[in-house]
């Protein structure tokens, strides 16, 4: 197993090698829940697990089916101490470990504590898009036509702006945290081995991680009013501090988990809206619940995270396989959101679907810790464009998948506008 990538999915199924293929994998995943289930790919050595009834029991199921890496047969303890700081995060930490670092951040992002940053969140997002609508005019000032780059000048900057407020870190240094995010969750590029790979994942855990002991050490020293503080001297149930590895597990946690999957919700967002039947831009504007729902059903659609990665702790049937002892599993979450059996015209989008019970955010104890920070600020980013523009369309571009093999997005995504006056 690659420590660099902690979830196990150290390459894409040879199904989805190619960059087309990770952009639109839905016919691909059609074919594997009629036909295949529940399959071993032997040259990953995984289970992929394709039907939303078969994913959610797995998540379902800390006990069957652990998140933590160190249980699966293959696992290889790494010589860098340093590379192995991703598996003391909470999200590899089964209960009732998983439940006591949860609870040292989890009232930070409860929909009552996150209301109270609400107005200022939204500034951050005017304040983006002032910047990005004013470059992007055609023919100057007064020209009522332009172009933006969502994923530059909106859908990156403002989540990693946000969570790099609520850790307490300085937000100008947001490209550092993308560049080391981007690289943490991506897979090997076409042009690198795997020796080049994992020594450009182990140089970034490395930075991140010296970058991070810095903070915490000056937290637990002069406390302050953010996450980082909290992180530094939080006691748990047991009355002990988070240990050093611990406390930068869940920094890197954070900082990674708290700016790629928004990142992609709201690109896939504007992406699913203006592929949609009519003027879909138009008919959320000014209408929160409906783009509430819209937004749920681009989790469902284009779910910014697709798959996730499990360990047998027992011998398992599932669909007539036996999944072994130690077997690992990648549960495609994307998948299971198309999956007919779960839902009405699965592959169509349909922005006011109800009900919509996605797995867009996993299921489980392990339910994402951010969803309601993502959907706030994914709400606030497309309330905050469609009041400004109309007649949005997509540029022509050929997109280019983000190049990870689980979470799923694209690099850039341009579209074409009119400034509302």
């Amino acid at each position: 197993m690659s420590s660099a990538n902690p979830q196990g999915l150290q390459a894409f199924p040879e199904e989805l090698a190619s960059r087309e293929s990770w952009l639109e994998p839905f016919d691909w995943y059609r074919e594997m829940r009629d036909e295949n289930p529940v399959r071993y790919d032997a040259k990953r050595k995984s289970w992929d697990v394709f039907r939303y009834e078969d994913v959610k029991r797995i998540l379902d199921d800390d006990e069957t089916f652990s998140v933590n890496p160190r249980l699966a047969d293959d696992f290889v303890e790494p010589d860098n101490p340093g590379e192995g700081l991703i598996f003391d995060t909470m999200l590899l930490q089964d209960p009732p470990r998983h439940d006591d670092l949860r609870s040292v951040v989890d009232d930070q992002f409860q929909p009552r504590t996150l209301r109270e940053r609400e107005p200022h969140f939204r500034e951050l997002a005017s304040d983006l898009l002032d910047d990005a609508l004013g470059d992007g005019r055609e023919g100057g000032d007064d020209s009522e036509s332009g172009e933006m780059e969502i994923v530059d000048d909106l859908a990156y900057p403002f989540p990693v702006t946000v969570i790099a407020e609520l850790l307490g870190v300085p937000a100008e240094e947001r490209d550092r945290f993308k560049q080391w995010s981007d690289t943490l969750v991506s897979a090997a590029s076409d042009d690198e081995g795997d020796a080049e790979y994992a020594e450009r994942q182990q140089q970034a855990q490395m930075e991140m991680a010296q970058y991070f002991i810095e903070m915490i050490s000056d937290r637990r020293e002069n406390p302050r009013d953010d996450l980082l503080s909290r992180i530094a001297t939080a006691e748990l149930s047991d009355g002990s501090q988070l240990s050093q590895e611990e406390a930068l597990g869940m920094c890197i946690l954070l900082l990674v988990a708290g700016n790629i999957t928004t990142t992609n919700l709201i690109a896939n967002a504007v992406r699913s809206f203006a592929d949609a039947e009519g003027n879909l831009f138009d008919r959320l504007r000014d209408d929160e619940r409906a783009l509430t729902s819209a937004l749920e059903e681009t989790l469902r659609y284009r779910s910014p995270v697709q798959a996730m990665t499990r360990i047998a702790t027992e011998d398992v049937t599932m669909r007539g396989e036996t999944i072994e002892e130690g077997d690992r599993i990648v549960v495609w979450l994307g998948s299971a959101n198309r999956d007919e059996r779960q839902f009405e015209d699965a592959d169509e989008f349909r922005p006011d679907r109800s009900p919509n019970q996605h797995l867009g955010f996993g299921h489980g104890t392990h339910y994402c810790l951010g969803a309601p920070l993502a959907r706030l600020e994914a709400k606030i980013a497309l309330t905050e464009l469609l009041e400004r523009v109309e007649n949005v369309k997509m540029s022509d571009a050929d997109l280019q998948p983000t190049r990870s093999s689980f979470i799923y997005g694209v690099e850039s995504l341009p579209i074409r506008y009119d400034e509302r006056t």
